[in-house]
């Protein structure tokens, strides 16, 4: 989504959902703005096993590449397209309540957990703010910041928020789109993506077939279909025309997982 025209294609895609009949929500992170507006301010990112830890200071900036930057330019081309699109976070109509989540590691049989700072999990779900708006032709378009009981704000890694938003609506199909075409068992061979995966084969897969960024991804998924989602599809967001043909036909797009 860092590229114009691909990002234009993207919204494109969502355009013609929404002609065909469909009602989409879309949600957003935005890691690599996220990284530039902290370099831009100076703020030096402390990182605890691979966690980027989040001060009340660095969160600020964190809500601003996100609500201001992200999002105000994806509801913007949303609406150059004639769509109505509006701009949330999780704060907006206490849609999701956060809580703060730690870092365990067990080693030697000890646990240790790390402060991560205001960085959060999902407590609950309110979708009553997105069905409003769903229900007269809105186009919710939200990011990944809420808070929690007290009011505390905080960042909330955008495929697990996705993930719980997706399963509490309930929808047909939750799509994360990525940047390869779907789960593969071997990275450098396309011809091994794995079409579909039932939801109980997930855990024996982890470590071994899915590594690293894919990890959030799948748990996503996993998320979202045990809580109310009824398919899950990792799909190629470099491809938007796999958004329609996963969503408006049979073909085997990406990898499905299902319950």
């Amino acid at each position: 989504m860092r590229n114009e025209d691909l990002q234009r294609a993207v919204i494109d895609s969502i355009r013609q959902l929404r002609d065909r009949g469909r009602r989409v929500v879309v949600v957003h992170g935005g890691g690599p703005f996220i990284k530039r507006m902290l370099e831009t301010v100076k703020i030096e990112s402390e990182f605890i096993e691979g966690h980027r830890k989040t001060t009340p200071e660095a969160l600020k900036y964190i809500e601003m590449a996100l609500k201001g930057e992200v999002n105000g330019q994806l509801v913007s081309l949303l609406n150059q397209t004639g769509q109505r699109a509006v701009g949330l976070s999780g704060k907006d109509g206490k849609m999701v309540e956060a809580v703060k989540r730690y870092h365990i590691v067990e080693k030697d049989g000890e646990s240790t957990r790390y402060d991560l700072g205001q960085v959060g999990d999902v407590a609950k779900v309110d979708t009553s703010l997105i069905q409003l708006l769903l229900g007269q032709n809105y186009l919710p378009v939200i990011t990944c910041i809420a808070s929690d009981k007290e009011g505390q704000d905080f960042n909330i890694n955008g495929d697990m928020f996705a993930g719980h938003l997706a399963g509490a609506l309930g929808v047909d199909q939750y799509l994360v789109l990525t940047d390869v075409d779907g789960l593969m068992r071997d990275i450098r061979q396309p011809d091994t993506l794995i079409p579909s995966l039932p939801l109980k084969e997930l855990k024996s897969l982890y470590g071994s077939v899915i590594k690293g960024g894919m990890i959030p991804k799948m748990e996503s998924c996993q998320i979202a279909l045990e809580k109310g989602a009824k398919t899950a599809r990792i799909i190629n967001g470099t491809q938007p025309e796999q958004i329609l043909d996963a969503v408006l036909t049979e073909q085997p797009i990406g990898t499905k997982i299902y319950q």
